[in-house]
């Protein structure tokens, strides 16, 4: 396609030019594996420019997960997570992505305004991961296949290499 072709009628050019214009670089850092609702919790802070995630968001990001993940069994839960505190640019976002049987996963979205960590709630029905979140899922993705799945060798040194493999820094 070219620009001289006529567009679908559901592409909105100037929807995707604005956003495309408005696109910028976020900050992402490990917060650490740890335990949350019986499971090991991969844990990342992701912040808009302006924005801080702070020790009492992750506390307050770790309680909703511990509270999500403790029905894990119920919907085929391996134990293993990933936690998203997202200190985003129109309100807190908290995502809850976990490895579940069959080769799938599970992911919940609660979403709230900003600094209020009591206010979150879970997201509206359909609400995915926006592009920044989507680039730690896809590291994530990519980490537990590499670690768990492919790797030799006994299940904890799977887990502590999984573990380690982190994205830090500036995600686009």
């Amino acid at each position: 396609m070219n620009d001289r072709e006529e567009l679908p009628a559901a592409v909105d050019a100037e929807a995707l030019l604005s956003l495309a214009q408005g696109h910028h670089e976020r900050t992402i850092r490990t917060e650490g594996t740890r335990e949350a609702g019986g499971h090991l919790v991969k844990t990342y802070s992701l912040q808009a420019p302006g924005r801080t995630v702070t020790e009492q968001d992750i506390a307050a990001a770790l309680r909703i997960t511990a509270a999500h993940l403790e029905l894990g069994r119920n919907r085929g839960s391996l134990g293993l997570a990933v936690l998203i505190m997202h200190a985003g640019g129109d309100g807190d976002h908290v995502l809850v992505h976990s490895w579940i049987e069959g080769h799938m996963s599970d992911l919940a979205v609660f979403t709230g305004p900003v600094g209020h960590p009591d206010q979150l709630r879970p997201g509206r029905t359909g609400l995915a991961p926006c592009v920044w979140e989507a680039a730690i899922l896809a590291h994530e993705r990519d980490a537990f296949s590499r670690h768990v799945l492919d790797s030799s060798g006994p299940i904890a040194n799977r887990l502590a290499s999984w573990g380690a493999d982190t994205l830090t820094g500036g995600v686009r």
